[in-house]
C-alpha cells in the first residue's frame, strides 16, 4: 500500500492541526507573507482541506474564520522570530509540544548542534511522516519525534528521547493550552519549569479572555472553536512569574501592526492582556 492509502485522516483535536497547515499554505502564496511554509499546503490537502474551500455565505461566520486566520498567522510569525533569537541566544535544544503540522524543522534555518523535538500522540505523527515521506522533506536540523499523550509522562518520555534538562531549551506549545482544562494547563506548566535550566525560553499563545464566549457559544460541532475548554489568566505574566519564569505578554492586536497587518475592526473596548507569549527562565 501506498502512504495515502495508508493514511489516516485526520480526527479530533489534532484534526485542527491540518486547519492551521491549510491558514500556512494560504499565507505562503501571498506576494507580501510574513512566513513561507513550503509543506503546508501537502498536509492540508493530505487532510482534505486544499483547495480551500469558499468563505461561508453567513457574515459572522465569516468574519470568524478571518479572524481565526489572521491570529494563527501573526502567532505563526510571532513563535518563529521567538526561536529565532533563542537559536541566536545560543539555545541548542526545541521542543514542540502537541507539534502537530509544525515544518519549523524543514522550513527554519537552524545553527550546527540544533535538536529538535517533535511530542504528540501516534496519530497525527504517523499522517505527518506519511506527507513527509510522500514530499521527500529533509530536516534542517536533528529532528526527533517523541509519541506520547500530553496528559501522560511526557518528560520521561522526552529524556529518553535524549533532551537534556541541564542545558537549555526554547518550548513552544502554540494552538497548544486552549484544548487543555486549567488543571492540566498547570501542570504542563510545572513540568516544562522542572525541565527547564537557566537561560531556557517559552512562546506560548493563550486563549484570550472572552474568546470561548466570542467564538465557541455558537460554533460547529467538531470545529476547532467547539474544542477550546481553557482562557488565559487575568494576568498572565505574574502567573508565568510563579513559576519560574520573566515574561513578556504581546496582544494580537499589537503583533499584527508591528507585521504590517493592522486589525481594522476596532478594538472592543479596553484592551486586555495579550495571549502571545514570550518568557525566559532566569
Amino acid at each position: 500500500m501506498t502512504d495515502e492509502q495508508e493514511r489516516v485522516q485526520p480526527s479530533g483535536v489534532w484534526a485542527t492541526a491540518v486547519g492551521v497547515a491549510r491558514v500556512r499554505a494560504l499565507e505562503t502564496e501571498r506576494e507580501n507573507a510574513l512566513f513561507r511554509d513550503p509543506l503546508a499546503r501537502a498536509f492540508a490537502t493530505a487532510g482534505g482541506l486544499w483547495p480551500s474551500s469558499p468563505p461561508p455565505d453567513d457574515e459572522a461566520a465569516r468574519r470568524r474564520r478571518l479572524a481565526v486566520s489572521l491570529s494563527i498567522v501573526i502567532r505563526t510569525k510571532f513563535l518563529d522570530d521567538l526561536l529565532q533569537q533563542a537559536a541566536a541566544s545560543g539555545v541548542r535544544q526545541v521542543v514542540l509540544l502537541g507539534a502537530g503540522m509544525d515544518s519549523r524543522a524543514f522550513r527554519m534555518d537552524w545553527p550546527e548542534g540544533t535538536r529538535l523535538f517533535e511530542v504528540d500522540t501516534a496519530a497525527p505523527l504517523d499522517f505527518k511522516a506519511s506527507v513527509l515521506r510522500q514530499e521527500r522533506a529533509v530536516a534542517r536540523c536533528e529532528r526527533i519525534t517523541v509519541t506520547v499523550d500530553l496528559r501522560e509522562d511526557w518528560p520521561a518520555a522526552l529524556a529518553a528521547a535524549g533532551h537534556d534538562p541541564t542545558a537549555p531549551t526554547v518550548w513552544i506549545a502554540e494552538g497548544l493550552l486552549i484544548y487543555l482544562p486549567e488543571d492540566a494547563v498547570e501542570l504542563l506548566l510545572t513540568r516544562i519549569s522542572a525541565l527547564s535550566a537557566a537561560g531556557s525560553r517559552m512562546g506560548l499563545t493563550l486563549g484570550s479572555r472572552g474568546v470561548i464566549e466570542r467564538f465557541g457559544a455558537d460554533a460547529a460541532p467538531g470545529s476547532a472553536a467547539s474544542l477550546w475548554v481553557s482562557e488565559m489568566p487575568d494576568d498572565p505574566v505574574d502567573w508565568l512569574a510563579g513559576h519560574g519564569w520573566e515574561a513578556e505578554s504581546h496582544t494580537l492586536r499589537e503583533r499584527a501592526a508591528a507585521y504590517g497587518r493592522p486589525i481594522s475592526t476596532p478594538s472592543q473596548g479596553e484592551e486586555q492582556p495579550g495571549g502571545l507569549i514570550s518568557a525566559v527562565r532566569r
